[in-house]
Order: C-alpha cells, then structure tokens, then sequence
C-alpha cells in the first residue's frame, strides 16, 4: 500500500516550531508499506521554524494576525497532486494541524481550544475522495 504521510510523523523537523512528531506507528508502516512524506506548509513555500497559525472562519491567519491562506492552499494541492502522482491508497496526516488536521482543529484563538473540523490538505484530500486519518486515528 502507498500511503501520503505528513513527514513530521516520520521524524523530519519540519513542524512550525522547528521540531518533528515522530509517531512510532507510522514508522512501523515502513516495514510494510511505501510511505510518501510530504510537508503541505513547506510544499506552500512557508519557512521552518515559522510563526503558528490556526483557522479562522475560512482563512488560515499566524498568531501576528497576518492571513497565510494562500501558502497552506498552495501546500495542500501540492500534496493533492503528489497523492495522485504516486497513486496513494490513503493518507495518514498531523492530527490538528491548520494544514493537516482531520476531524478536529484548534478554533484560531490560540488558547488551544479544539473544534470539529479539518486542515486546508485534508478538506483538500477528502474533495478527492481520499480516505483520510491521523496518527491518533490508525486503523491498518
């Protein structure tokens, strides 16, 4: 199975702040499935460390107030077209994430408060049909 994943699962320090996620779950995958790392943020063109940013509304604002919309749209079909390039199964994404999270993001206050909803990437996955999880939510 070919599975787009965000690369920070797999210990790559591309996070905003500089530092990875590294979930042990998702590098058992590799023993037995082709994983895609992608970085929507990065593939968006923004900078490693950078500011945090959450959604508010429809936009995507970083916590100077300036809207960073137009990078994580960017970011997330980037990694649409790297989804279907490598003709993935599925996608496991960062949990609440603005650009990755599914299910669940923070409400844009930066309280880190939760609510029901999903990052830029994976609205942008699930419009393609594409089966969409966390590392919280790993069903193989």
């Amino acid at each position: 199975m070919r599975i787009l994943i965000s690369a920070c699962l797999l210990g790559v320090r591309c996070r905003y702040d500089g530092q990875s996620k590294a979930c042990p779950a998702a590098l058992e995958l590799l023993k037995d499935h082709a994983l895609i790392p992608v970085c929507p943020e990065q593939l968006g063109g923004l900078p490693t460390p950078r500011l945090p940013a959450e959604i508010q509304g429809n936009k995507v604002i970083n916590r100077d107030g300036v809207d960073v919309t137009a990078p994580y749209q960017k970011g997330a079909e980037e990694a649409a077209r790297l989804y279907q390039l490598f003709h993935c199964d599925c996608a496991i994404l960062k949990a609440r994430s603005p650009s990755c999270g599914c299910g669940q993001v923070y409400d844009g206050s930066f309280f880190g408060t939760l609510v029901p909803g999903d990052g830029i990437t994976a609205q942008a996955l699930k419009r393609l049909g594409v089966r969409v999880l966390t590392e919280e939510t790993l069903d193989f």
